[in-house]
């Protein structure tokens, strides 16, 4: 069994990690730490886990009992938990926040796409996984940037979930503001575009052009829902194979003949992806949960391949249609 820590377990990344942890076949959870609810039950926080798990929260990690540990930390909370902790290099490490995303001198993680990194992540102690904007925009664009097809602008409107904001309550994730409005928010410069140029780059290393990127804060609860387009000067055919063909062995992707909607993957690790070619554009629409293929599931995804589990293991969860 492989022992689990998790660091930061109040929020709502750690939450979803308990749900699927807890019913993982091959974990055993040793410990979940949050300072501000030490000696608490879990389900005082996460009250759906009441029934599930007898588990306390505890003040300080015991790096001993643990395999692997997830930081479900705020951005930059991670790298100074990772700088100021003496974490035994026997322990790994999957990192929910920005901190480690980005590739910079001394920075050993690797980033945690699996559907671009796959086989990299397999033999990897430290893994950052990737952010919930960046996921869904990726998976839409990556057949095309291995295809050396990025040569234009790429204009991207994605709207999110609440929950893509954390648990702390703000002005605009307070449920009388977010209900029945809808808001932009980093136009152009949303904190996710570094590690989403980062990957295309890594595929096509020609790849300059702009990505114009529209986030909009949605009045729904979970759920990503990414509109890309760009410049496309082959057939439909074409590129619904070029799809098929990249995505033909990732389990969690699927591409799709029908325009898709959030609700087919809320609750699910699951990325449906939609092309459609309109004059010498492709439309690309990228539909995926924010907590589970933007965050934790995909955190438990990497764990898989990083103890040699199948990829799916634990993550055989249901949408909720209505």
């Amino acid at each position: 069994m492989i022992k689990v820590g998790i660091i930061g377990g109040a929020g709502y990344t750690a939450g979803e990690l308990l749900r699927i942890l807890l019913n993982h076949p091959e974990v055993e959870i040793a410990f979940v730490q949050s300072s501000s609810n030490a000696g608490n039950p879990l389900y005082e926080v996460h009250r759906d886990l009441l029934g599930d798990s007898e588990l306390v929260f505890v003040a300080e990690p015991d790096f001993s009992k643990s395999d692997v540990i997830f930081l479900c930390m705020g951005h930059g909370k991670s790298k100074e938990f990772v700088e100021t902790n003496d974490i035994p290099k026997s322990v790994k490490i999957i990192d929910l926040s920005h901190d480690y995303r980005l590739k910079a001198e001394g920075n050993d993680f690797v980033y945690g796409l699996p559907e671009l990194n796959r086989e990299v992540i397999r033999s990897s102690e430290r893994i950052a996984n990737p952010g919930c904007f960046a996921t869904g925009i990726q998976l839409g664009v990556l057949p095309l940037a291995a295809a050396g097809l990025l040569n234009d602008e790429l204009h991207v409107h994605a709207i999110t979930g609440s929950t893509g904001a954390g648990q702390a309550p703000t002005r605009t994730s307070h449920f009388s503001w977010r209900n029945g409005n809808v808001s932009v928010y980093k136009a152009f410069k949303h904190q996710h575009l570094g590690e989403i140029r980062q990957s295309f780059e890594q595929l096509q290393s020609s790849f300059k052009e702009d990505i114009n990127f529209i986030p909009v804060r949605g009045n729904h609860t979970r759920g990503i829902f990414a509109s890309v387009y760009i410049k496309y000067d082959g057939s439909l055919e074409d590129a619904q194979k070029l799809y098929c063909d990249y995505y033909a062995d990732h389990p969690f992707v699927f591409v799709t003949d029908d325009n898709p909607d959030v609700k087919q993957v809320v609750n699910t690790n699951k990325a449906i992806i939609h092309i459609e070619k309109h004059g010498n554009k492709l439309m690309i629409l990228s539909v995926t949960d924010n907590l589970l293929k933007g965050a934790s599931g995909q955190a438990v995804q990497n764990m898989n391949l990083m103890f040699g589990l199948d990829e799916k293991a634990g993550l055989n969860l249901k949408a909720v249609s209505f």
